[in-house]
């Protein structure tokens, strides 16, 4: 978490202000990112009814999935944009929705760690899908996201600020 912040704010040269966590389950990075910048304005998206009725109100969730971004009213922009552990559970057709409204409303930096077929995995796999890292890369590749590296994207529009070893090359 400090980490998507720290990178955020070195590309856009001040405090993170606004932070879009898709996938955020309970929410758990948003009080320790409140902790960090108390004046930030955080807005998680969940699947989950019983997540959204248990905690949505209290910590700023709204019910809405990944590939259906842009049905729900958003910020038109946010610094930050999260998607922690997400896509590899996600449908192909619902990466490539996602990742352009992703790309559409990021301001910043987008944190998209995500397991491919190339990791080592242990704990529960049920819903897991396993895709080679080729095909995460082109995802983000036609979304316009570009790697700066340990996950983080950017904009393609994004890289002039940045110098040429801040980008990640393959």
């Amino acid at each position: 978490m400090a980490l998507a912040i720290g990178v955020t704010e070195w590309v856009l040269g001040r405090a993170v202000r606004r932070v879009l966590d898709v996938g955020c389950g309970e929410a758990l990075w948003r009080a320790p990112m409140i902790a960090l910048r108390p004046t930030l304005s955080y807005h998680g998206v969940d699947p989950s009814e019983y997540v959204v009725r248990r905690y949505g109100r209290r910590r700023g969730i709204r019910l809405g999935s990944f590939g259906a971004l842009g049905a729900l009213r958003l910020w038109r922009t946010y610094d930050l944009i999260i998607c922690a552990d997400v896509l590899h559970y996600v449908a192909a057709a619902e990466v490539r929705a996602g990742l352009a409204e992703v790309a559409a409303r990021l301001g910043g930096v987008a944190y998209l760690p995500v397991v491919t077929s190339s990791d080592d995995v242990e704990g529960d796999v049920r819903g897991l899908v396993r895709r080679p890292p080729a095909w995460h890369r082109a995802r983000f590749r036609e979304a316009g996201l570009v790697p700066i590296g340990l996950e983080c994207y950017v904009r393609r529009d994004a890289l002039d600020g940045l110098t040429a070893l801040e980008r990640w090359q393959a």
